[in-house]
């Protein structure tokens, strides 16, 4: 932790304890039993209690320091943990388009050993790649149109590879 944000916390600590015992030291002086008697009375308290500015003593005054800080601690570790993660710069606009660096850790080396998906991209049959973070679902739905280029574009240049199995409905052709 650096100088200056240990500085400024500990100073905020010693502040929210003065604020927290002066408060209890307030209640403590103000006049009257019950408690609309001392809310009341809670001004008078106060200038009795702010004419020494030395913290009070008086053990509840303490602990009621001791839980201001603990209450700053509480709502500062709250905050840090409700932090959401904003790439400061990035929010619009960070999206690209893939590459072919992109791709390469999907696809095999030996061509013969993937399915075809463009002319430049392709995914490895392996299901077990070597960094398991690259293995994918082999499964693959091709839609479109009539006359559109299914067949002649991806389902028979897959099955020219000959490399797996196939299940092709086509009731077109």
């Amino acid at each position: 932790m650096n100088n200056k944000r240990y500085i400024v916390e500990t100073a905020l600590a010693g502040l929210f304890f003065y604020l927290g015992n002066k408060l209890s030291q307030s209640w403590r002086l103000a006049p009257g039993n019950g408690f609309g008697l001392k809310f009341l009375n809670l001004e008078t308290g106060s200038a009795r209690a702010f004419n020494n500015p030395l913290p009070g003593l008086d053990m509840a005054d303490l602990l009621a320091g001791a839980a201001a800080v603990l209450f700053l601690f509480a709502a500062v570790t709250v905050k840090k943990m409700n932090a959401k993660k904003f790439r400061l710069g990035e929010e619009y606009g960070s999206a690209r388009w893939g590459t072919r660096k992109d791709i390469m850790p999907y696809m095999d080396k030996d061509f013969k050993k993937n399915i075809i998906l463009t002319k430049t991209e392709s995914l490895m049959l392996n299901g077990r790649p070597e960094d398991p973070k690259y293995a994918r679902n082999k499964n693959v739905l091709v839609i479109g149109g009539s006359g559109s280029g299914k067949t002649r574009f991806f389902v028979e240049p897959n099955i020219m590879q000959m490399h797996s199995s196939y299940i092709v409905t086509d009731p077109n052709s």
